[in-house]
């Protein structure tokens, strides 16, 4: 018995070890490609020119450079920024012993993208969201040059709703296989059975036969856990893998006492999938991260993870990153989610397409959930050249695509097939659709359920027709009562809030209604484009509960006082007619009109006269202590309808402190004070390291600040920072109406801030200085890690 349990152990770590090399061998291929803005006669083929372009690594979006232009095609949808055709070319050799089989994989082209290699053609995509793989093996020169051509189409305008960028905005990377191999996103890793005893895991494989010959094989598969460490392996079968096709391979591993994943203990296991010939030759080897949960939703009491009863608190979000367009770098992307989930929030909505793989990577290590959305629209369109264009040709695979792609991330729950999509008023078309779109995932993926973002279901009688009940949990935008009456109409109906507004009335419908599996607020931050409602100058919609630099807005804190589980104490001051333009900012932040009330996150109000304040806190705290100068106004409990508390303050200039009390502790505290004149700048860095490469950024806080070390709410100075020992990647200030480009070294605050982003070069420490007309300078620096 021992030398058996032996065995099996050597067996295992021997399964787990990448010291045995497999055939597949997966390399980044973002370095070095050469890119030319605009059209070019015959630039998918060898002869062309392409010295002269300019030396770009990708992930590249070259829209985001602007200029904004009032009179951009993509309109204020797009943030008045340029659209039209992009060409990018790489130049690369392979050994003249060159590899069985070679693919190149797109994480995602913006749009309507084509691709050559060595002048002969790949493949198209129209979708910008969607990711591709091309086996460019036939077409190789071993041991000569050999180049990449990729074409990306956006000059087909309006074609979107928000800002989507433009070129190779995503990774891209070589994939050597041998002929017999794992197919694109070929494993899939599921827990057919978990709980905290016991899970099972099943692992099904599509193998690739591109010998030619039949072959036998089968998987040997080893699970490692979080800590690296095997806890368990199994050989499946074996399975005769005829030539020209893909063949399913499976096996099943039982785990005791399994480590799960859960939001607040994010667990990642990873499957070490080896396809093995039956005389023991290693064919291919995939790795998978995944993990071990259980995760389903109920009629009657919404969301279930792991035994746990949990409500849904999401924001919807854009992939955007800011001044940095669609090529988001991951440290700006998990700056971003964990200022969310310090607000509370535990799920994202991906609006409306896929995200990047990273993206999910990031949200399974988070611990955030997920709704996977794939389509803003079907076959009616909502701008002219959208993708209505393409759906009845490439939904189906594009959501074949999405579903392979992203099944093993244990963050996705649901799938989301639509966003307000405008066929539903017509069910004879809108039914057909729904049933092949869900049957696509169930077919991919039957471990999750489907929803989709239904628009004015009562409308279109989607509740009646039988629409909504294709579903397997109804998704319904705003109308948040309408949802829960369909669900009293119907107990069976499983029902999620898929849009929100950030009102109190819709969080209290969903609150206090135990079928409602959450909610997903628009949005959670400010994001480019989508600005049209607004106008020129507007570049960015201003719905978030944070600003483009993920700066916290009142609206913020009011939702983290009813979400966050650690104290929350936070005061603003809300003016009820504003009748002087001066009190009107110039960022969204508030965005009032000039008779519209305003909320403001400072006790520095244009007019200084005395004259009554609504002070407002928002607070998780029992109770909460109001002190005006050092003077009390008392203390007020905690609302059962969750409305903030407020005090009438005459205003004195000073500061105002608020104070979170549970029983006889404190429990947290916030204080606004009055700013005087601006006399100097003041840099922050938001880390004390920072790493080097693309995904690496070092955060450095910009504020202009009074004598008293006191933010001043109304500077507007323009600011200009320098970079030495690395290069400013970006500089913003989260303004909707600023038209300075997000590179420029120079750029005013707003409301007194602004956010330097830079990356590390060759040396140890990054210095940033900081230098403004008639301010004190400033400077901060930031270790580089080895």
């Amino acid at each position: 018995m021992y030398r058996q349990g032996l065995f099996a152990t050597c067996a295992l770590i021997a399964l787990a070890s990448p010291a045995l090399a497999a055939p597949r061998e997966v390399k980044a291929f973002d370095a070095d490609w050469r890119f030319h803005a605009g059209e070019v006669a015959g630039g998918e083929t060898v002869a062309v020119g392409d010295r002269n372009w300019s030396r770009v690594d990708l992930p590249h979006d070259w829209a985001i450079a602007g200029p904004f232009d009032e009179h951009a095609p993509a309109t204020g949808s797009g943030a008045f920024l340029p659209t039209g055709v992009a060409w990018y070319r790489k130049h690369f050799t392979v050994p003249a012993a060159r590899p069985a089989r070679l693919f190149v994989e797109f994480d995602g082209v913006m749009e309507r993208s084509r691709v050559w290699i060595n002048g002969r053609p790949l493949g198209e995509r129209p979708s910008g969201y969607a990711s591709f793989r091309y086996e460019i093996t036939p077409f190789l020169k071993p041991g000569a040059d050999n180049i990449i051509a990729v074409r990306a189409d956006t000059a087909a305008q309006p074609a979107s709703r928000w800002y989507a960028g433009g070129g190779i905005y995503r990774h891209v990377r070589l994939i050597t296989t041998g002929d017999v191999h794992v197919d694109t996103n070929g494993t899939y890793v599921t827990t057919p059975k978990v709980d905290r005893a016991n899970a099972a895991v099943h692992v099904r494989s599509s193998v690739l036969n591109q010998s030619a010959g039949t072959r036998t094989a089968h998987l040997e598969v080893a699970l490692l856990g979080p800590d690296g460490r095997a806890v368990g392996m199994s050989r499946g079968a074996s399975v005769t893998l005829p030539a020209g096709r893909a063949t399913d391979l499976s096996a099943d591993i039982a785990i005791v006492r399994p480590h799960l994943w859960d939001t607040a203990d994010p667990a990642l296991h990873t499957a070490v999938v080896r396809v093995v010939a039956d005389d023991g030759a290693l064919l291919d080897e995939d790795r998978q991260r995944f993990g071990i949960r259980d995760a389903h939703f109920e009629a009657a009491s919404g969301f279930w993870l792991n035994g746990r009863n949990v409500k849904l608190n999401g924001v919807a979000i854009h992939a955007d990153g800011g001044a940095f367009g669609m090529a988001v770098p991951l440290s700006f992307y998990e700056r971003r989610l964990r200022g969310l989930q310090a607000l509370g929030v535990n799920a994202i909505r991906t609006a409306h397409h896929p995200f990047s793989p990273e993206f999910l990577d990031l949200c399974d290590r988070l611990g955030l959930i997920v709704m996977d959305e794939a389509f803003d629209m079907w076959t009616v369109a909502k701008n002219p050249e959208d993708y209505h264009l393409f759906f009845n040709e490439w939904s189906s695979l594009d959501a074949q695509t999405m579903a392979r792609r992203d099944r093993n991330h244990p963050s996705v729950v649901i799938w989301s097939i639509g966003n307000e999509i405008h066929d539903t008023p017509h069910p004879e078309i809108a039914k057909p659709i729904l049933a092949r779109l869900r049957d696509v995932f169930h077919r991919e993926d039957p471990s999750r359920p489907v929803t989709m973002a239904l628009f004015r279901p009562n409308v279109s009688h989607d509740y009646d027709n039988g629409l909504a009940d294709m579903l397997d949990v109804v998704g319904q935008n705003y109308r948040e009562t309408e949802l829960a009456e369909a669900h009293a109409d119907k107990p069976t109906r499983k029902i999620i809030g898929t849009e929100n507004s950030k009102n109190r009335e819709s969080w209290l419908v969903v609150r206090d209604d135990p079928a409602y599996a959450g909610m997903f607020l628009w949005t959670g931050v400010d994001y480019l484009g989508e600005a049209d409602r607004i106008g020129w100058p507007a570049i960015s919609n201003p719905s978030g509960l944070a600003d483009r630099t993920d700066r916290v807005k009142p609206v913020g804190w009011e939702r983290a006082s009813w979400w966050a589980t650690s104290p929350v104490v936070r005061i603003a001051r809300r003016v009820t007619a504003v009748v002087d333009n001066s009190e009107v900012p110039t960022t969204a932040t508030a965005m009032p009109q000039p008779t519209s009330p305003g909320v403001f996150a400072d006790w520095s109000p244009a007019n200084r006269s005395v004259h009554p304040e609504k002070v407002e806190v928002y607070s998780n705290a029992p109770e909460v202590e109001l002190i005006v100068n050092r003077r009390s106004l008392g203390r007020q409990s905690r609302h059962g309808d969750d409305s903030a508390r407020s005090w009438t303050v005459s205003f004195a200039p000073g500061s105002v402190r608020a104070v979170g009390y549970d029983g006889g502790r404190k429990v947290g505290e916030d204080v606004l004070r009055t700013a005087g004149a601006p006399v100097a700048i003041r840099l922050t860095p938001e880390a004390r390291q920072m790493g080097r490469g693309f995904d690496a950024l070092g955060f450095v806080d910009v504020e202009i600040v009074d004598a008293q070390g006191i933010v001043v709410p109304n500077a507007a100075n323009p600011v200009t920072v320098a970079v030495t020992g690395g290069t400013l990647a970006a500089f913003d200030n989260g303004s909707i109406i600023d038209h300075t480009p997000f590179a420029s070294p120079t750029r005013a605050v707003d409301v007194g801030r602004a956010l330097a982003m830079v990356r590390a070069g060759a040396a140890a420490t990054v210095r940033v200085r900081a230098t403004a007309p008639g301010l004190k300078p400033a400077e901060a620096t930031i270790a580089v890690r080895r």
